[in-house]
């Protein structure tokens, strides 16, 4: 797997915007983005990734789903409990990364059992580093 595409979103507003390198801070976070977690994330909210065949074939735009870093290739639900690397940061699989009522409400009706167990996938994120579109995405 590869990144394909990361999406951030600013702490003071839910529009999402697409960026070519993220820094990763241990157990906080991606910086700039809303969900970074000064004081520390809870396990699994650190980082989250979804496959780019599974937003494509719900008909949904890039950066829709809410995930930071939409991989290419298959093999992210593999990855719960799992350590592995993206780039140079090295992370810890939590949980699968359901859908919400709240991404039915910005996309559309039926998303929601579309997208079971296959929305994504919730990370810590265990060291600091730098995560760009292009890095691979491998087990340890």
């Amino acid at each position: 797997m590869k990144i394909e595409a990361i999406h951030l979103r600013a702490p003071d507003a839910d529009d999402v915007h697409e960026v070519d390198c993220a820094q990763a801070v241990e157990g906080k976070g991606l910086e700039g983005d809303r969900y970074f977690f000064g004081d520390g994330a809870r396990p699994g909210l650190a980082l989250t990734l979804i496959e780019g065949d599974v937003v494509r074939g719900a008909d949904l735009a890039p950066g829709s789903t809410r995930r930071q870093l939409t991989v290419s290739g298959t093999g992210l639900n593999e990855l719960v409990g799992k350590t592995f690397r993206v780039g140079s940061v090295e992370c810890r699989g939590v949980m699968l990364c359901e859908p919400c009522l709240h991404l039915q409400e910005l996309t559309r009706p039926g998303i929601i059992k579309e997208l079971v167990h296959r929305a994504g996938l919730n990370a810590d994120i265990l060291t600091d580093g730098s995560i760009s579109v292009g890095d691979e995405v491998v087990a340890l």
